[in-house]
């Protein structure tokens, strides 16, 4: 079965190597992750393919295929 979605919080957590879900929340909820260039402080967002991520300096291309 492949996934639907991913959340933002798991995906920043794995990406970006944020040691603990906690941390990942934190964040977040400081508005510093954008979602397709737009800020985004909901920790649960759902995510799915080609969606943008930027954190950091760093940005990636959710791809579903690889969860």
């Amino acid at each position: 079965m492949d996934k639907e979605y991913i959340t933002l919080n798991t995906f920043i957590k794995i990406k970006f190597l944020i040691p603990t879900g906690g941390q990942a929340k934190v964040i977040i909820r400081s508005g510093a992750v954008k979602v397709n260039g737009i800020a985004e402080t909901r920790n649960k967002k759902k995510l799915v393919d080609n969606d943008i991520i930027e954190y950091n300096g760093n940005k990636f291309t959710v791809s579903l295929k690889d969860w």
